[in-house]
C-alpha cells in the first residue's frame, strides 16, 4: 500500500516505527500503531454515517457482527443504528420497559 523513495514497499514495521515517532513527536502518551488507525477510522465513519453495512464493506468483514465488535461501540450507539436502518426498527419490543445496560453488553468486546 506504501511505496519507498525507491518504488519498492514499505515494511510493515517501518510504518510502525514512523507512526509511534509521530505520535511521541506530537505529544501524544498512548501507544500508535497502524491497527488503531483502521479501529478509529470505523468507529468514526459508523458514528457519522450510521452505515453499518457501508463499514462492513470497506473494512472486508463478511458478518457484520464482526464490524460491530471490531469497532468497540456501545450498545446504545449501536441500538440507535440499529432502530434507524431496520425495516422493522419502529415495531416496539415484546418485553415492556426493557432498557438495554451495560450489563447486557457484557463480554461483547
Amino acid at each position: 500500500m506504501f511505496v519507498g523513495q525507491r518504488g519498492g514497499r514499505v515494511a510493515a514495521r517501518t510504518i510502525q516505527q514512523r507512526l509511534s515517532k509521530l505520535a511521541k513527536e506530537k505529544g501524544i502518551s498512548q501507544r500508535v500503531y497502524p491497527h488503531l488507525l483502521r479501529h478509529s477510522f470505523a468507529s468514526h465513519l459508523l458514528e457519522s454515517s450510521g452505515n453499518l453495512r457501508a463499514v462492513q464493506e470497506m473494512l472486508g468483514h463478511e458478518n457484520v457482527s464482526t464490524t460491530q465488535i471490531y469497532t468497540h461501540l456501545d450498545f446504545q450507539h449501536l441500538a440507535e443504528v440499529y432502530d434507524r436502518a431496520h425495516p422493522r426498527a419502529k415495531q416496539k419490543s415484546k418485553v415492556k420497559g426493557f432498557v438495554p445496560t451495560e450489563a447486557d453488553n457484557s463480554g461483547r468486546e
